[in-house]
């Protein structure tokens, strides 16, 4: 995870949800208090996100003492504790539901990815994400596929060439796109073709791409493609790729499977913070 973008991430986030003051906590937790939290599952699946949540509380307070009790990447199941938070009350109260949205959304992202590689275990195809991420969290979205055992599309428009649909039209057909990307890019950089029909398989081949993603294309179609570019492009499937899908499409033989649904539809998994223990100004532990 790059560091210096997610503590970025984090501090957006804060600025959104606190603005002037978290008026709540304010008026109603004494200055001086402390406390210590947990944060707990409540539902099973994949932890991502601790060394966000951690950055939150810091950013917060740099006092704050985080202590995680499990790591990113292993399996929770309901009341797992997985952290804990020690410190400043307000402090944690304030940024609680910062760091649970983080937490909730990228354990979501790598308990979804982690079903999706377990559907195509076994087999030649790997399981990639897409740039349908939230706007503003790529870097943290991506993160979490990795972390849930799936690999990392192009992360951007500046990495990677791929000549979909609407620039086969306006570059003038998949040949010349083709030769304007290998004249344009360098050659570091691989060209990746989207096909929607056989026929632009075929041209694709022709021209050099280097990976051809075949669109929304049927099951049959699939294989019918890649016996016909057999192995001289490396071949991603995407579009429609559902969970229960993936097991014919790996069978397939497809290199690349890429799944939008990753970052674009997660649902959050269920965890929250509970004070566990809570001592006013000048009280004394026994």
């Amino acid at each position: 995870m790059n560091q210096t973008r997610a503590a970025q991430i984090v501090a957006d986030a804060l600025a959104e949800d606190i603005g002037d003051g978290d008026i709540t906590t304010e008026a109603v937790v004494p200055a001086g208090a402390s406390a210590s939290a947990e944060i707990i599952s409540h539902q099973s699946g994949l932890l991502a996100g601790l060394p966000v949540a951690e950055i939150v509380f810091k950013q917060l307070n740099s006092s704050l003492d985080f202590l995680p009790l499990l790591h990113d990447g292993d399996c929770i199941q309901p009341g797992s504790i997985v952290a804990r938070v020690e410190g400043d009350a307000g402090s944690i109260l304030t940024g609680e539901r910062a760091a649970l949205n983080f937490l909730q959304r990228l354990s979501g992202i790598a308990s979804m990815t982690s079903r999706f590689v377990q559907a195509c275990a076994g087999t030649s195809s790997r399981i990639v994400d897409s740039r349908k991420t939230a706007p503003g969290l790529r870097t943290l979205d991506k993160y979490a596929v990795r972390v849930g055992g799936a690999r990392n599309h192009r992360f951007g428009l500046y990495d990677g060439v791929l000549i979909k649909d609407n620039h086969i039209r306006a570059g003038g057909g998949i040949t010349r796109a083709v030769a304007s990307a290998r004249a344009r890019a360098p050659h570091t950089v691989r060209v990746e073709v989207e096909c929607e029909t056989l026929a632009q398989v075929d041209e694709a081949i022709l021209a050099g791409a280097d990976i051809v993603l075949l669109d929304n294309m049927s099951t049959a179609e699939m294989s019918v493609a890649v016996k016909t570019i057999a192995g001289k492009a490396l071949v991603e499937a995407s579009g429609n790729m559902t969970l229960q899908r993936i097991p014919e499409v790996a069978a397939v033989g497809v290199d690349i499977i890429s799944v939008g649904a990753l970052t674009h539809s997660v649902t959050a998994l269920d965890l929250s913070l509970e004070i566990v223990a809570w001592r006013l100004p000048g009280e004394f532990e026994a």
